[in-house]
């Protein structure tokens, strides 16, 4: 790992801290965002009602699929905010991407985010793909709506996907982990103060420890295998640290990454990261395991 890389990516954040008006820090998120590889193409979809966007890199098997729900504290994010990470994750993993667009907080609270995901989901199944030939992904609070997803399709009776990636995973809305305090000076990323709104916009009136929100408090028995990666260095460590422990407990396969010195999400910056492609490379290879790659 070389730290000088990591290094430079705090200093541009430290230098340019999200915030502002929720427009103003959407339009900020976005203008973060890599530009997409030329040889990846990339369609708009309409999932049911639900705007996506496929992503097929050169040599794809289309029979596999990564459904990915971005990042972004439900209230910002987009399909152009990650529109690089996930065509470099389908090329990893030699197979297509469907992102989701799913309808962000305040304008649309809880559970329209998993309402979404869910659509988008049952929507692979019924344009050809199989079950366990696809893969749920998503970063931050898509990570957290990864598991969401997974617990509303067990509940609905629905057929699995073989496999759940939660990179960085928001899995508790009210922030509770310890780590959000003894790690707050070194992720420049995110902040209690931070993400602990957006938590409360996301859930509107509903309850902020309902399962699908906040998949701290869920029982996950039944749930397919679960990656999930976090860096050494997040604000958010507890959330994957006690994901874990839950998943085991409950049975489930969990493979629990920590990625020394990386901040939340380090995989977008992967174009000068060389643990972000490192970690991107890790997941195409979980996803060619589990989907038969």
């Amino acid at each position: 790992m070389l730290v000088s890389e990591i290094e430079s990516v705090i200093e541009q954040l430290k230098a340019n801290p999200l915030g502002g008006t929720l427009e103003e820090m959407r339009a900020q998120f976005d203008g973060m965002a890599s530009p997409v590889a030329a040889d990846v193409d990339v369609k708009a979809i309409d999932a049911a009602g639900v705007p996506c966007e496929l992503h097929t890199p050169p040599g794809a098997d289309t029979s596999r699929i990564i459904m990915y729900v971005h990042g972004g504290g439900y209230v910002i994010g987009s399909l152009s905010s990650h529109r690089a990470v996930v065509a470099e994750l389908a090329r990893a993993s030699g197979c297509q991407a469907l992102a989701v667009d799913y309808r962000l907080a305040p304008e649309h609270v809880y559970p329209a985010a998993v309402d979404d995901s869910i659509c988008a989901y049952l929507w692979l199944l019924s344009n050809g793909y199989n079950a366990d030939k696809i893969v749920i992904a998503g970063d931050s609070a898509g990570g957290g709506l990864t598991i969401g997803t997974l617990l509303a399709l067990r509940e609905g009776k629905h057929p699995l996907p073989a496999a759940g990636v939660c990179i960085s995973p928001w899995t508790d809305l009210e922030a509770t982990g310890e780590t959000y305090q003894s790690r707050k000076d070194i992720d420049p990323m995110v902040s209690y103060e931070l993400i602990e709104p957006m938590g409360k916009m996301y859930i509107g009136t509903g309850d902020i420890k309902s399962h699908t929100a906040s998949p701290i408090h869920a029982d996950l028995t039944g749930l397919p295998p679960l990656l999930i990666q976090v860096g050494s260095a997040e604000t958010l460590y507890s959330d994957s640290e006690t994901l874990t422990k839950n998943g085991k407990a409950a049975g489930v396969e969990v493979t629990l990454e920590e990625w020394q010195d990386m901040i939340h999400v380090w995989h977008l910056f992967f174009p000068q990261l060389t643990d972000g492609r490192k970690a991107i490379s890790r997941i195409g290879e979980y996803v060619k395991e589990k989907t038969g790659g």
